[in-house]
């Protein structure tokens, strides 16, 4: 059974045509697990996939009414932080962690039989998120080795990867890396093209960094949001080419997270504080597809909206979550801890 979540605010919220008023809330579904969810991917009104610790992931086809654990087998030691899904039937996964621990599966049946496409081999590696241009192109990111992030890459829908050359990415900061928080520290462009983006913290400065050749050559800027030991960028979403929004803070002091929240016109040449930031630590941020400047950013702590494309957001409610996804339809699912997951109603 379902439980409606009110909206602690009356917020002026989205509709299909583009913004109008409404009042968001999300609508908890029953999944039956107690894993925490910091993967999500959103294929339509009745198809999502969430993914998370204990080897979890879990697919709907009827539009959340029920969930079934189609996880791959004998990975209940992996934790399972991005899920790309394309269909009811295809989806990739990734588990996060040191050496072996950083994997990716891939299934063309629903989850009923699962392969493992990649196997990171280097004790150095250590990959936080995927992303994919179309249904082919894809990339994984890896926190430094050698002084500089490293991209393994797809071109066959995640069936094979390889190891990118490090020879067009910037050198690292000392002390820099990315967060596997909801599997969104890496980015494509939500309408397509060879733009891609991830970024960072962890070192002096939270930085994001920029490709528009599918992941072959990068450029780097440095942003106004907060770095530090677990402080910096936590998620992206770009809308299109020019319109990106990041949020982040720090896990550490998740109440308290001065300018985490920016916005880029330019591609992610240069980012902007926002004007009014959600003020708390934020792990995943989206845009509404059908809606002209909306988003939604989420945390552990609450949910936050803004309706002027990042420049101000407000909060709508204060439950728990870190990971946020919208279909093109405008459907959207947040996911966190005790294996919660919700639906957004406008």
């Amino acid at each position: 059974m379902s439980i409606l979540v009110p909206a602690l605010l009356l917020l002026t919220g989205f509709a299909h045509g583009g913004d109008s008023i409404r009042p968001p809330a999300w609508e908890l579904s029953e999944t039956g697990v107690t894993a925490r969810l910091r993967g999500l991917s959103v294929v339509s009104a009745k198809v999502a996939w969430a993914s998370g610790s204990a080897g979890t992931v879990l697919r709907t086809v009827d539009g959340g009414r029920t969930w079934r654990q189609v996880g791959p087998p004998d990975t209940a030691d992996l934790q399972f932080r991005d899920i790309e899904a394309f269909s009811a039937d295809r989806a990739v996964a990734l588990s996060i962690g040191e050496g072996e621990a950083s994997r990716v599966y891939a299934t063309a049946d629903g989850g009923r039989t699962w392969t493992e496409t990649f196997r990171n081999d280097d004790p150095r590696a250590f990959y936080d998120c995927i992303a994919f241009f179309d249904h082919k192109r894809g990339l994984a990111l890896s926190d430094p080795v050698d002084g500089r992030f490293r991209i393994a890459a797809t071109a066959d829908g995640g069936r094979s990867w390889r190891v990118l050359s490090g020879y067009g990415m910037p050198a690292a900061l000392e002390g820099e890396f990315a967060f596997a928080a909801s599997g969104t520290c890496l980015v494509t462009a939500d309408r397509g093209g060879p733009w891609a983006w991830f970024a960072t913290g962890g070192g002096a400065t939270a930085r994001v960094f920029g490709t528009r050749d599918f992941g072959r050559t990068w450029r780097v800027v440095d942003s106004p949001v907060p770095s530090g030991p677990s402080a910096g960028i936590y998620s992206l979403a770009f809308r299109d080419a020019q319109q990106g929004l990041a949020v982040g803070g720090d896990f550490a002091t998740p109440t308290v997270a001065p300018d985490a929240a920016a916005v880029t016109r330019d591609g992610g040449r240069t980012w902007t504080v926002a004007k009014v930031v959600p003020g708390e630590y934020r792990s995943g941020v989206t845009w509404l597809p059908r809606a002209k400047r909306t988003a939604i950013a989420v945390g552990p702590t609450g949910s936050d909206l803004t309706r002027d494309g990042g420049r101000t957001w407000e909060r709508f409610d204060t439950g728990s979550f870190d990971a946020v996804d919208c279909a093109a339809d405008s459907t959207c699912w947040a996911s966190g801890e005790q294996g919660r997951l919700a639906r957004l109603h406008p």
